[in-house]
This record gives structure tokens, C-alpha cells and sequence, in this order.
């Protein structure tokens, strides 16, 4: 089962895969986390919802978010008939919020041409927005059990690991090795339970740092734990110098809190969430305020740096915090702007910076 890390181009022996997956049905059986709440009631919705949830996110944020997620939305219909506004807003704080919003959309797709029922075949499931090839193979598994594959980055670690594969696991070819290695060790049966189970490994035991290897029910089939390089296993990703940007947003409040907030357009940074107006760095903030709302007086109460990063670049922020006297009428143009009481603001999708600067007094 052993592959030296100059061992690329051999295929996977698909006899050898069976002890692999015997040791981790076993071990998860007593180990495994069986208590997630889309594992105790794994329904096709909630395990759709957990697994987008689950994206670029560690499972104790989701359990933060799940249970609320689903008192609001216990089901699809629900979620398909409701405002993306309020998809949004309980999707606030999880980030990356294009995830909520093809959420939304999925449901509403489901709705539409399945009568509600979620499908039950990986080429309708990729057909969903925010559904690619794990994603829909998990739903299949855990939800349907029916025999498919999945390959997340918790799987990628364990068989790169395993196969003592030392390239980054994001190359194109060696992700197509990687697939043809999860689908030889996928079982005929038991498949819910194994896809949760090599999910569990990665996440408990053979995680990125600090491997418990002595605690691994596979450490003596892993060609990483033999050539004694688990720290190098996987490779990371090469990493270029992240390039930064400056911008300079108004955080316009009268004086009962009703805070001034514009929704950005549906393309783009926090694309359809609500964030405080952006303005040019050349232009004076009170005269920028002006040309937003109609309100003569205002007075500066203090400038803020704040910076947020995404996946390619760096964002530098300037907050400048205006206060007007009364929540002055808008000067609206083609721009969507509103004022927002504070006890509004948990109603709608907000953006990193208003979450960030207005956390003491949103309301929850």
C-alpha cells in the first residue's frame, strides 16, 4: 500500500485498500464524532447545509451557527421562500458569503425543478450552485449512503500522507491522483459511515500540525509516518506576496443610532450584503456625506484603520465615523442606500467592516 513520494505515476492497488478502510470503520466506531447534529439527523437538507457551511470553516464555528441556521430555516422549502436578506443576516459572521447566497439560490432551484426533493444523483446535485464533485459525493454519502467519493482538504491530508505524496495536493495531476486513491478506498457499503470516518481522521487525529500518529489506526500503512516526513506532508501551496489595496468607507450615525449603510452590488467584494459607503480618498468626509444625504451639519467624531484580508489580496480600510443631527433624507442616485436602527441591523447580510465596527451594539 506503501508509495514512495517519487511514486506518482502508479495507480492505487485496489486489494490494498480494504485494510485501510476496515481499520477506519473500526476506529470510527468508538472514536468518531457521532454526536454533530447533522449526524444524529442527517437529512439530505442538513447535510447539504453542514457541508457549505463546512467549506473553508472549522466544525466548532459551524456548531455555533448550524442549530440557529436551522431554527430559522428548519427546511428547504423554508429557506427556498424566504428573502435572501434574511439568509444573510443568519449567515452573518460565518463569511465567505457567496456560500450563503447559492445556498439560497440552490433551494430555490430545488424547489423549482425537483418539487422540493432534494436529488439523489451526483450529476444533479453538481448542477446546484455552490455544489462541486466532494460536496455532492458527501451529500450522496452521508445523506443517501450510496456508494460516493469524497475529497476535501481533510481527505487530501490523510492520503497524501498516507501515499507519501510530498507535492501540493492542488496540483491539477495530483489532485486527479488523489481522486483515483479516494475512490479505490471508498467501501461498497458502510459508505456514510466511512466518508464521516476519513472525515473524522483528518480532523482529529492527522491534522495539519501535531499529528497524534500514535493514536492513528492506520499510522502503519502511512508512508509519511515511515519516511518521517508528516511535517512536510502535504505541501502547502506556493505562496506569492498578497497584493494590497486601500479604501475609504463612511460610517455616518445621527443622533438615535440609525446607522447609514449601502448594499453592495451582487458582483464583487461582499457582493448583495449592506457595508458602509465607500468614498474617494481625495474627497473631504463631510462634503462625501453631503453628497449622500441631504444634512448640512455633521461633525467628525474620529478616523479608524482597519484591515481585512482575502484569499488574493489585502484590504486597508479607513473608517471615518460621521455624526449628523437627525437621520437626514438620502440623496440616492442609482446607489441603494438606507438608515438602519440598531435593532434592524440583525435583519439583514452585513459586511466584515460593519460587523467588525458596530459589534457593541448589534443586536443579536
Amino acid at each position: 500500500m506503501r508509495a514512495t513520494p517519487a511514486s506518482l505515476a502508479s495507480e492505487p492497488d485496489l486489494a490494498a485498500a480494504e485494510p485501510f478502510s476496515e481499520r477506519l470503520l473500526a476506529w470510527y466506531q468508538h472514536a468518531g464524532r457521532h454526536a454533530l447534529p447533522w449526524k444524529v439527523d442527517p437529512t439530505p437538507y442538513r447535510v447539504w447545509l453542514s457541508e457549505i457551511m463546512l467549506q473553508q470553516t472549522q466544525v466548532s464555528t459551524v456548531l455555533k451557527y448550524f442549530d440557529r441556521f436551522t431554527t430559522r430555516f428548519p427546511d428547504l422549502q423554508t429557506l427556498a421562500e424566504s428573502e435572501e436578506d434574511a439568509v444573510l443576516a443568519a449567515w452573518t459572521g460565518l463569511g465567505y458569503y457567496r456560500r450563503a447566497r447559492n445556498l439560497w439560490r440552490a433551494a430555490r432551484q430545488v424547489a423549482d425543478e425537483h418539487g422540493g426533493q432534494f436529488p439523489d444523483s451526483i450529476e444533479a446535485l453538481q448542477d446546484l450552485p455552490g455544489i462541486g464533485r466532494s460536496t455532492a459525493g458527501a451529500i450522496l454519502a452521508l445523506a443517501f449512503d450510496q456508494r460516493a467519493t469524497i475529497l476535501d482538504g481533510n481527505v487530501k491530508r490523510v492520503l497524501c500522507r498516507i501515499h507519501g505524496i510530498t507535492e501540493w495536493p492542488g496540483k491539477r495531476e495530483i489532485e486527479q491522483r488523489l481522486w483515483r486513491l479516494a475512490e479505490s478506498h471508498t467501501p461498497a457499503s458502510d459508505v456514510a459511515a466511512y466518508t464521516q470516518a476519513i472525515m473524522d481522521l483528518g480532523a482529529k487525529l492527522c491534522t495539519r500540525r501535531n499529528p497524534a500518529c500514535e493514536e492513528c489506526p492506520v499510522r502503519d500503512l502511512c508512508a509519511a509516518r515511515s519516511l518521517g516526513l508528516t511535517g512536510q506532508i502535504p505541501a502547502p501551496a506556493p505562496r506569492a506576496r498578497l497584493p494590497e489595496r486601500d479604501a475609504c468607507m463612511l460610517v455616518v450615525e445621527d443622533s438615535n443610532g440609525h446607522v447609514l449603510l449601502e448594499r453592495r452590488p451582487e458582483q464583487g467584494v461582499w457582493g448583495g450584503l449592506w457595508c458602509f459607503p465607500e468614498y474617494p480618498d481625495s474627497e473631504d468626509p463631510k462634503v462625501a456625506v453631503q453628497r449622500l444625504a441631504d444634512c448640512p451639519e455633521t461633525v467628525m467624531l474620529m478616523r479608524e484603520q482597519m484591515r481585512h484580508q482575502f484569499t488574493h489580496y489585502r484590504l486597508n480600510l479607513t473608517l471615518c465615523h460621521v455624526r449628523i443631527p437627525d437621520r437626514a433624507p438620502l440623496q440616492v442616485g442609482e446607489r441603494s442606500l438606507d438608515w438602519f436602527a440598531p435593532e434592524e441591523l440583525s435583519t439583514v447580510g452585513l459586511a466584515a467592516p460593519v460587523v467588525r465596527f458596530l459589534k457593541p451594539t448589534r443586536q443579536h
